[in-house]
């Protein structure tokens, strides 16, 4: 997918650069938004590749400590996790959390329980938050 991005990304840049080339005002105008879509997306991808790639390293790290949470929910065969084990399983990593807000591996565990809570956007917060917290040590 990234490869597949990073085509579009270089093919778009390349006209917009074909768009600056002419002398024609639209057109200038035209490539120059087209540069900066393709700028805003370059940052966009370069965010995510290091979003995975810190969380990749801190799962690694919680793997050798022999801490990373298990799943132990189970998944209707749509792949929907049980709710009633999902909001225990949230509710023990949130006790956890609260109980040592200072600890970056609580709330990797939390990001994991928002996730399989379906909460996706608290999870990536919660998740930076890890992050930020382990960069800080």
């Amino acid at each position: 997918m990234i490869v597949l991005v990073a085509i579009i990304m270089v093919s778009a840049a390349t006209s917009a650069f074909r768009f600056l080339m002419v002398d024609d005002l639209v057109a200038r105008l035209l490539g120059a938004g087209t540069l900066v879509i393709v700028a805003l997306g370059v940052w966009f991808l370069w965010h995510a590749i290091f979003f995975g790639v810190r969380t990749e390293q801190l799962g690694k790290i919680l793997e050798a400590e022999d801490a990373l949470p298990e799943d132990t929910v189970e998944r209707s065969p749509a792949g929907r996790p049980n709710r009633g084990q999902a909001d225990e399983q949230f509710a023990r990593f949130k006790a956890e959390a609260e109980a040592d807000p200072d600890d970056w591996r609580v709330w990797y565990r939390l990001a994991y329980a928002y996730d399989i809570a379906g909460d996706r956007s608290r999870a990536r917060q919660t998740m930076k938050q890890a992050i930020q917290m382990h960069r800080q040590r």
